[in-house]
């Protein structure tokens, strides 16, 4: 990042942008995450400090494995799908992305990762413009 942004301002940025995001460090131990009210995979703070792993259900916990290896090898800088989950007391579908990304110092090595979640339903309903404050 260009410049340095003040810690009150750095987690107000954290909160305002419009995707959940989870950091764990390079030993696979969740460090913090934002949006703690609104989160779509909500977590117990408990969960801070511990593995990653328990905060996957069983039947990702391979894929997120084989992720995070391959970042830590270097075969890897991002992993990218999508699911359908019920949201919301009407428990209607909504489209969410999940996104991974290795965390990288200067010469490449790994310091963790960041897990990036956003409701992508709204967004894909979008069509033709919108131009600034129209």
């Amino acid at each position: 990042m260009t410049g340095e942004l003040p810690d009150d301002v750095l987690n107000a940025v954290l909160e305002t942008i419009p995707v959940q995001i989870s950091v764990i460090d390079e030993n696979d131990r969740v460090l913090g995450w934002n949006k703690h009210e609104t989160r779509i995979f909500k977590r117990p703070v408990g969960v801070i400090g511990r593995d990653v792993r328990d905060c996957h259900p069983k039947r990702s916990l391979g894929k997120v494995e084989q992720i995070l290896r391959e970042m830590k090898d270097g075969k890897r800088d991002e992993a990218t799908f999508w699911i359908d989950l019920p949201i919301g007391e009407s428990k209607e579908k909504h489209k969410v992305l999940i996104q991974y990304f290795a965390l990288r110092n200067e010469d490449g090595k790994y310091l963790g990762c960041l897990e990036a979640s956003q409701d992508i339903s709204d967004i894909q309903k979008i069509t033709g413009e919108k131009r600034l404050l129209s």
